[in-house]
């Protein structure tokens, strides 16, 4: 599998040769941003603006405090981060106990991944389209803490305090905490926060660029295009589909359906009339002219199709008259 390396600091790190790590190979980097409800990381600043300038894959992280209120941590950390925002700028919660767990006091799973929700929306609604993923523990996974469905940023460290090379980890097989699957594992601490992710260095970039979108079911697309063909078919009060249509039949636009195929089976028939009308009055008219040398054959045709265009305009209003009153 193909994968690409990475780092990230925090104000427990000094200053970095982003220009040297990249040449070592570093693809990525996250920076710590905030923490709670008011703490910014005093390092912060001078991290993200040398990550952003080495070209390297760009993020931030803030440690929650699921016992303060979210919408306040969440605009912590959003006016932290706006200032530096780069394009293919990632946004990560990190979601672990403390050893205290005064973090988590008096909390339930439920709650807490609730809270990481909301932060999540918050984040997401501030950077429309930006990633938004979720840095936590193989016990918070396990104990129904974290939403699902966002990508993961795993700390597993197998071989304890090790110096593990990234070789090592690249070798390993992937982790999969709760039978989830982590874009990016963070394999050990020493002498740096090490991650890999389970991507190339261009499919990365090119995930970190790519809006974030929801996927739509056969049902949300089946929804959308009923509710086209209803904003396209009611302008102007054309078709006008009962109060009652939303809930008498499993398809929300059964009625309209009903409009429609009635309608095209009038239209039908009106052109089958039409051209059997001109075939006939053509000639009549030219069998006129035979008799009468004087008769205008062609003239007298136009005469009749214009008749007959204005009996079909007759018909299609009463087409419309019938579709705005059933």
């Amino acid at each position: 599998m193909a994968t690409c390396r990475g780092i990230d600091v925090s104000v427990y790190q000094g200053a970095q040769d982003w220009a040297a790590r990249k040449a070592e190979g570093v693809v990525f980097a996250f920076a710590k941003a905030s923490e709670g409800q008011h703490t910014r990381d005093a390092h912060f600043a001078t991290h993200i603006v040398g990550i952003v300038r080495a070209g390297l894959v760009p993020g931030a992280y803030h440690y929650g405090w699921p016992t303060q209120d979210v919408t306040t941590e969440a605009a912590n950390y959003i006016a932290a981060v706006k200032p530096y925002i780069a394009p293919g700028f990632t946004h990560w919660l990190d979601l672990e106990r403390r050893s205290d767990g005064a973090n988590y006091k008096g909390r339930t799973a439920s709650q807490i991944k609730a809270w990481a929700a909301a932060w999540i929306a918050a984040v997401q609604k501030a950077f429309p389209g930006a990633r938004v993923g979720i840095y936590t523990s193989g016990d918070d996974i396990a104990a129904g803490r974290v939403p699902s469905a966002m990508p993961l940023w795993y700390p597993a460290y197998t071989w304890g305090s090790t110096a593990a090379p990234y070789s090592k980890a690249e070798a390993a097989t992937r982790p999969s905490p709760s039978g989830r699957a982590p874009l990016f594992w963070q394999f050990t601490s020493t002498p740096l926060d090490r991650s890999i992710c389970y991507m190339s260095e261009s499919a990365l970039r090119a995930w970190a660029a790519e809006e974030d979108t929801v996927a739509l079911t056969a049902d949300d697309i089946s929804k959308v295009a009923a509710a086209a063909a209803k904003a396209v078919l009611t302008v102007d009060g054309i078709i006008a589909a009962p109060p009652t249509a939303a809930d008498v039949k499993t398809n929300p636009y059964w009625a309209l359906q009903s409009y429609i195929k009635d309608t095209n089976a009038r239209l039908r028939a009106l052109q089958a009339t039409e051209a059997a009308q001109t075939a006939a009055i053509t000639a009549m008219a030219t069998a006129l002219g035979k008799v009468d040398a004087a008769v205008d054959v062609p003239a007298l045709v136009t005469q009749v199709q214009q008749a007959i265009t204005t009996g079909v305009s007759g018909a299609l209003a009463d087409i419309n008259i019938h579709l705005t009153t059933s």
